[in-house]
Order: C-alpha cells, then sequence, then structure tokens
C-alpha cells in the first residue's frame, strides 16, 4: 500500500518550492532597493577645473557620502562652451538630482534659470546678490547657497603686488573670458582699484582661444608692462599657451590661482581652492542631510594664498622684494 504524505508535509515541500521560485525576484529586489538607495548629486562647470573632482569626493567621503557606495555623482561640463550649460543643467534635472553644484558664474546663473526648487551649491561665483542669484549673504532666500568671493578681493589685491614688485609699472591689462559675468565684474573692480595706484588699463576680453596670439600683439602695440589673467575655468586651462605667449612678449603675469603660477606666471593671490571646494563639499552634506539652502548663509573664503614663481621673477629681469617673498604661502625656484 502506498503511504499517504501529512498535510504538514505537502505545505512544506510547496513553500520550499515557492520559496525557491521567487528567490531570484527576491534578489533582484534587493539589488533594486540598494541601486535607489544611492543619492545623487550633479556637478554642473562651464570648464571643470582641475583637482575639483577629486577634491569633492574626498571630502563627500570624509562626511559619509563615498561615491559607488551612498552617493552618484552625474557630471556635466560644458568643455568652455557657455551655450551648452541650458542643455547640460536640463539633463541633471531630468536624473532628478538632489544638488546641483554649480562652478563658476554662468554655471550658477544657468542652474538656478532652470529651477527653483533643486539645491544649488555655488562655488568660485562673484558676487552672488549682484548676479541676483541671491537675496543676501546671511540669508539667501531661495535654492541657492555656496561659497562665493566679492571682486574687490581678487585681482585688485594681484596688481598690487605686483605694483610692489615694479614700482615704475605705468600700464597693465586684464585678459579674461569675455562671456563670463563674474570676470567682467572681478575685472570692473581690479580696474578701479589699478587706478587708484595711477596705473593705466587696459581691457583684452577673448571668447575663443584662436584669438590669444592677436590680443598678445595688442597689448604689446599698447606698451602694456603687467598683465592680469582672470582665471576662471576656460582660462585655466589655457594658462600653458598665456604663459608661453607672456613669456615671448616678456610681460609678467598676475593671477588669482596657482596654476598659472606653476606653468610660468610670476604672483598669484586668491583664495585657496582646495579649501573653497571642501566648503562646498561641506554644503552638499548638509542638504543630504536635509538642511534648506535658504537657512545655509553664503560663505565667502577666509584662506587667501600668494604664490611666486622666483624663476619667471630672474627670466623677466625682475628682483621680488623680501617684504613680499616673506608674505608668500608658496615659492617656484
Amino acid at each position: 500500500m502506498a503511504s499517504q504524505s501529512s498535510p504538514g508535509c505537502t505545505v512544506s515541500r510547496r513553500a520550499v518550492v515557492g520559496l525557491t521560485l521567487a528567490l531570484p525576484v527576491l534578489v533582484t529586489g534587493i539589488r533594486a532597493s540598494a541601486q535607489t538607495a544611492l543619492r545623487r548629486i550633479g556637478i554642473l562647470a562651464q570648464d571643470l577645473q582641475p583637482g575639483l573632482l577629486e577634491t569633492l569626493r574626498d571630502e563627500l567621503a570624509r562626511l559619509g557620502h563615498v561615491e559607488g557606495r551612498t552617493l552618484s555623482i552625474e557630471v556635466r561640463n560644458a568643455a568652455g562652451r557657455a551655450e551648452r550649460l541650458p542643455g547640460l543643467v536640463a539633463e541633471l534635472l531630468q536624473l532628478k538630482v538632489e544638488v546641483i553644484v554649480a562652478v563658476n558664474t554662468p554655471a550658477a546663473q544657468a542652474a538656478r534659470k532652470a529651477t527653483t526648487m533643486t539645491p544649488i551649491v555655488i562655488m568660485r561665483v562673484a558676487d552672488p546678490i549682484g548676479q541676483g542669484l541671491v537675496k543676501s549673504l546671511t540669508r539667501p532666500e531661495g535654492n541657492v547657497t555656496g561659497v562665493s568671493f566679492m571682486p574687490d578681493e581678487l585681482g585688485a589685491k594681484g596688481v598690487q603686488i605686483l605694483h610692489e614688485v615694479m614700482p615704475n609699472l605705468t600700464q597693465i591689462a586684464a585678459l579674461y573670458q569675455g562671456d563670463n559675468p563674474g570676470a567682467r565684474l572681478v575685472v570692473t573692480e581690479t580696474e578701479r582699484r589699478a587706478r587708484l595706484l595711477g596705473l593705466r588699463f587696459l581691457h583684452l576680453p577673448i571668447r575663443d582661444p584662436a584669438e590669444l596670439p592677436g590680443v598678445f600683439q595688442t597689448a604689446v602695440r599698447a606698451h602694456v608692462e603687467g598683465l592680469f589673467v582672470m582665471d576662471d575655468g576656460a582660462m585655466t586651462k589655457l594658462r600653458r599657451q598665456i604663459t608661453e605667449q607672456a613669456a615671448r612678449h616678456n610681460l609678467p603675469v598676475v593671477s588669482i590661482y596657482r596654476d598659472l603660477v606653476e606653468a610660468g606666471g610670476l604672483i598669484a593671490y586668491g583664495p585657496s581652492l582646495t579649501a573653497v571646494y571642501r566648503r562646498g563639499a561641506g554644503y552638499v552634506d548638509r542638504i543630504l542631510r536635509g538642511a534648506r539652502p535658504t537657512d545655509l548663509p553664503v560663505e565667502l573664503p577666509t584662506q587667501f594664498d600668494l604664490a611666486i614663481n622666483l624663476k619667471t621673477a630672474k627670466a623677466l629681469g625682475l628682483t621680488i622684494p623680501p617684504s613680499v617673498l616673506l608674505r608668500a604661502d608658496h615659492v617656484i625656484e
């Protein structure tokens, strides 16, 4: 006589079979859940600066947001073409990023124009109040906050230091990206301060790298004795071409960031970019943890660096006064 299975055994076998069939679905669901657990942020830049991503990643990881484990970073770089920014920010919004990190004024303006809801963290943006990005530094009253600077903090100080090195200086020129409103603000303030020193001032805006040789010819014909470079992302990308042209025409170059000095410029004075990017990562961290941009005051840089290239000074026949050397944070020999 064939034995009959007990009702309890039958249920148990069915449960085992059901569980076996359901297991792949459960595993897939767990994987999908893990993927959706990643927080997503976007980085928007007119021209991505060297070291930005590495510094942001490192600082975000230190704050507990590790790319690939808890965080996904979507990078959109316009590669110097400001007209691409609206399309790139639209891509980030379509991806539903939780925060947009906007680097430089054109990127910040494109992001702000595209959304009033997604939080925007700005970095390397001149005068965010004047640009219409925030109502005030202490209470932004919108979806924009971050680390900014005021135009009078930047180029004017570098030009003043150049004047200490070259007390007989009579005329300087400013080389800058013509379609960057933040660059124009800084150059305008630099001109105002230069004229207080008794210097004549020539504007040299460019929109295409191919214009560089012609711009230097213009400077030489005008008897320019020094060049201030407003080194936003686009100018930083051209640092080798700029310093080579300057050396060819025996022109000392003053910039804001150290990249140009390391490439052969003479003097750089400006905020520490590493510190700025780390502070920017701090804003992203606080927003991902629930803070609202309107409650986060815009910060101004507190750490400024002076860099001097003594090799370039020697090639130009210039002697850096001890009073200037003593203030230098970085000296390239």
